[in-house]
């Protein structure tokens, strides 16, 4: 079995990376419920599921009571979603959970482009033993199955672009340049449209085919580019605000007036971000590999080099937004590190230390995707709202913390629109009740959620003062991976979640059959 596996890997290596990649997506899939990030939910998918609802969550749009004209989001990948829970909701699928796997399907399908177009471009430009590892890598890094089942837009953003660079390098059966550079634009403006950041990759591309005086080629990608941007986020923007890309420029806005209030961190961040995310010291071999193919591959180098200089010197830098130039990086990188192998005397005479070096990447790569690939992230949360939804005109929610920082609950699950959610200072006093009663929504709640990891009755003494019928349901545990990462750093808000149901209004016999 063994020998015909091997022999199998070395004649037909991609049947067995493609199959490899659609095992762990798939598993990602069934298993990865939740979220991982706020924006892949609350700005995706909360905002989608309440417009099917004709309710407008996040207030963005215009005619809703807080909106005062365009809020800089991209209304593109949100509407993809709107329209598919429009036609699940057409269908008879109601579920939320239902809905999401759907999602995350879509999402791990979309996936397996990046996977096969990684391996024939490597294949193309450096040979099948380039591509098996390329391959390998982009279908089973440990965060790639995970990463690519979430709605996250970098990652959402990257099989388009990856198709882009596939038009203007692998596709050697094209009969017109022209062509193929312009549907290379086409895609990144696709891409663009997803997540703008990746404007670097048309630019960076547009500037060394700009430099190499290739002017039919860089008039069809400029042409593939701007018409899709124009089409889909002006033609877009125009239908929702009468003006095109009123939201892209204020997404701009926000983007420099706001730059300093978020996660702030060192320009060299992005560097301990690859380093730790491919795994040392594999993560230093692919870094250097790149570094060392530049000339050849400037077409690829400049814009991820562009790319990665300008969240370098932003201000705002999470792990995420540097997701898109890593495929980039693998495909030049592997090759740019084998030819140097090849080439090395010190590599020569110490085979079993690179043995060595691969077999600990593999082992913790492997533990670290059957771990990832199994996990519920945000599931204590998630599930709450999912308890909650077997009640009926719930109306209005509570939240209170032990360290008066409450989570966000993810709405969408409790598939009941519009909801007045409020959340109370942990003192519950009468001024903290009146200071929520004072939202335009108010109404008292019918449950209220206790969030903590310690004795949280005294917090619920004290909310009985003001609903003292209130009646412990159920406790929520996080998974062991959020528990995990809140024990890590506490910043990260995956506690127990106490259910008490306030009888006087929601009595048991409303429960949904």
């Amino acid at each position: 079995m063994i020998s015909r596996l091997k022999k199998y890997w070395e004649e037909q290596p991609l049947v067995l990376i493609m199959l490899l990649s659609v095992i762990f997506r798939m598993i990602a899939v069934i298993f990865a419920k939740g979220w991982g990030m706020f924006d892949d939910h609350f700005i995706v998918i909360e905002s989608s599921g309440s417009w099917t609802a004709g309710h407008d969550y996040n207030d963005w749009l215009p005619g809703s009571k807080l909106n005062h004209g365009p809020t800089g989001h991209n209304f593109f990948y949100p509407g993809l979603h709107y329209l598919l829970f429009s036609l699940l909701n057409l269908t008879g699928v109601s579920d939320p959970q239902v809905k999401m796997l759907i999602v995350r399907f879509l999402h791990g399908c979309l996936s397996l482009i990046t996977v096969w177009v990684g391996y024939r471009l490597a294949e193309q430009l450096e040979g099948k033993k380039v591509a098996r590892i390329t391959g390998l890598l982009l279908a089973i890094l440990w965060f790639m199955p995970w990463m690519s089942v979430r709605n996250l837009v970098e990652m959402t953003s990257i099989p388009f672009l990856m198709l882009a660079y596939w038009m203007m390098l692998g596709d050697r059966k094209r009969k017109s340049l022209f062509l193929s550079f312009f549907v290379a634009g086409f895609f990144f403006g696709l891409a663009f449209n997803i997540r703008p950041q990746t404007v670097f990759f048309p630019l960076g591309a547009g500037i060394v085919i700009l430099f190499q005086k290739k002017w039919r080629e860089l008039i069809a990608l400029t042409l593939g580019s701007v018409f899709m941007v124009v089409l889909i986020q002006g033609g877009i923007d125009y239908f929702i605000w009468g003006k095109p890309f009123a939201e892209m420029l204020a997404y701009v806005d926000v983007c420099f007036t706001e730059r300093n209030d978020y996660i702030s961190l060192p320009w060299y961040n992005y560097f301990l971000t690859i380093g730790g995310l491919l795994i040392p010291p594999v993560s230093l071999f692919l870094m250097y590999g790149f570094a060392r193919k530049w000339k050849k591959y400037l077409i690829i180098f400049v814009p991820v080099m562009l790319f990665f200089i300008f969240h370098s010197y932003f201000p705002n830098k999470q792990e995420r937004f540097i997701l898109p130039m890593i495929p980039f990086l693998i495909l030049v990188g592997v090759s740019g590190w084998e030819e140097f192998v090849n080439c090395s005397t010190f590599w020569k005479k110490h085979r079993v230390l690179l043995h060595s070096c691969w077999i600990f990447f593999w082992v913790i790569n492997t533990i670290l995707l059957v771990v990832f690939s199994f996990t519920y992230s945000k599931k204590a949360r998630v599930e709450a709202m999912t308890y909650l939804s077997k009640y009926s005109d719930i109306k209005a929610i509570a939240v209170v913390d032990e360290h008066n920082d409450p989570e966000l609950m993810p709405k969408f699950y409790l598939n009941q629109w519009p909801l007045c959610y409020s959340e109370i200072s942990k003192d519950l006093s009468a001024d903290s009740i009146l200071a929520t009663a004072a939202l335009p929504c108010y109404q008292p709640p019918r449950f209220i959620l206790f969030t903590g990891d310690k004795n949280i009755r005294p917090l619920v003494e004290k909310a009985r003062v003001y609903f003292p019928r209130l009646v412990y349901e159920t406790t929520i545990e996080p998974g062991f991976i959020d528990r995990f990462v809140h024990w890590l750093n506490p910043v990260n808000k995956n506690r127990r979640i106490f259910i008490y149901r306030n009888a006087a209004l929601i009595p048991e016999e409303t429960i949904k059959d």
